[in-house]
């Protein structure tokens, strides 16, 4: 599989960011999580100055072969109809990217559908559907790399556009079940509390979504090496998605995290390779069951809880003003040091 070179940060910058910080004319520690991701945001840039420039969000779409079971009360076709929603601006991380200026891109990874090749979209689909894991693998080990590498493809395009800080989001139908394997096999944490009832707000699919994927874990037969977790109960725009987190980790670009699913595909990428988390920011803790118990695992403290669970990576892009807004306090406020103000703190 592609090895991915992310280093972390330097140390040494941070004690002159914290100088800086303390020294904004303001009470000391008195914007609170705004100062917090000042230090991250100008740890990794390595600044005393960060910029946030031309800001991408991308969306994959594929779909699931464990959706013939029955395990979202949603059909299938919903996947490729949210395509045709997205690209005609009508979807909720439509009005989300328009309002906070992100550039928004959508991603065929595995879409059961026939896209036409002048459609809107980055055409990167691997097959149409995984394959359902409830019998085999949902893709074969060539495809868990095609799409590790693909994912890493579309964050360098953005890369070389100017971006430093990126967004995903997902389509799918059925991809929390893909997701709460992930979360069991990889946290420990009983499938029981990693599930959750995806796009049914009614609660009533919980009890055969569990059953069906207990038996996929009892089906399993696999080494449960983390490579070989992800290819065999992942999705093709999930397994994108880490590839993507990995190359921006790698080209030391901010990663702003999405709810239950993105938050499952950062805990893979970070366990493909650890250094991979300093450069992710939690947008929000969404209302996916098993969403606040995976965050918890990775220490993560995220921005908002809004009771979000759409996906699409609107949770992420509503954090970022939060973001920007740190970003203008260290460049923008003046400092003691600048101005007659006698220090109050």
């Amino acid at each position: 599989m592609q090895q991915f070179n992310i280093e972390k940060p330097e140390d040494e910058v941070r004690s002159y960011l914290q100088e800086k910080i303390d020294n904004l004319t303001k009470p000391k520690g008195s914007l609170g999580k705004l100062e917090e991701l000042a230090m991250q945001i100008g740890w990794i840039q390595q600044s005393l100055n960060p910029k946030l420039t031309n800001p991408c969000h991308i969306v994959f779409a594929g779909d699931h072969g464990i959706a013939a079971e029955g395990v979202s009360p949603s059909p299938q076709e919903v996947t490729y109809q949210m395509i045709a929603n997205f690209w005609n601006g009508g979807a909720g991380i439509n009005f989300l990217a328009r309002q906070h200026g992100f550039n928004l891109k959508v991603v065929d990874a595995g879409v059961n559908f026939d896209f036409k090749p002048e459609d809107p979209i980055i055409h990167k689909k691997i097959r149409k559907s995984t394959r359902n894991y409830l019998h085999e693998a949902a893709m074969t080990k060539e495809e868990m790399e095609q799409a590790i590498q693909s994912g890493a493809e579309c964050v360098q395009a953005c890369f070389d556009e100017g971006c430093n800080v990126i967004s995903f989001g997902e389509m799918g139908i059925t991809n929390t079940s893909s997701s709460s394997l992930w979360m069991t096999y990889l946290t420990g944490i009983p499938l029981d509390q990693c599930i959750g009832a995806g796009c049914d707000h009614t609660g009533n699919i919980i009890n055969h979504k569990y059953k069906v994927l207990k038996q996929s874990m009892d089906n399993y037969k696999g080494d449960a090496s983390v490579e070989d977790i992800m290819r065999y109960f992942g999705g093709y725009e999930m397994v994108m998605t880490v590839g993507a987190m990995l190359k921006a980790a790698e080209l030391k670009m901010i990663i702003l995290i999405d709810g239950f699913i993105m938050t499952n595909c950062m805990l893979v990428a970070s366990k493909l390779n650890k250094n991979v988390l300093h450069y992710a920011v939690f947008g929000h803790q969404g209302d996916e069951a098993g969403h606040k118990l995976v965050l918890e695992y990775l220490n993560a403290k995220p921005i908002l809880s809004l009771g979000l669970r759409l996906g699409e990576g609107t949770g992420a892009i509503c954090a970022y003003p939060i973001v920007d807004s740190a970003v203008r306090m260290i460049n923008e406020m003046n400092s003691f040091k600048e101005i007659q103000v006698t220090k109050y703190f």
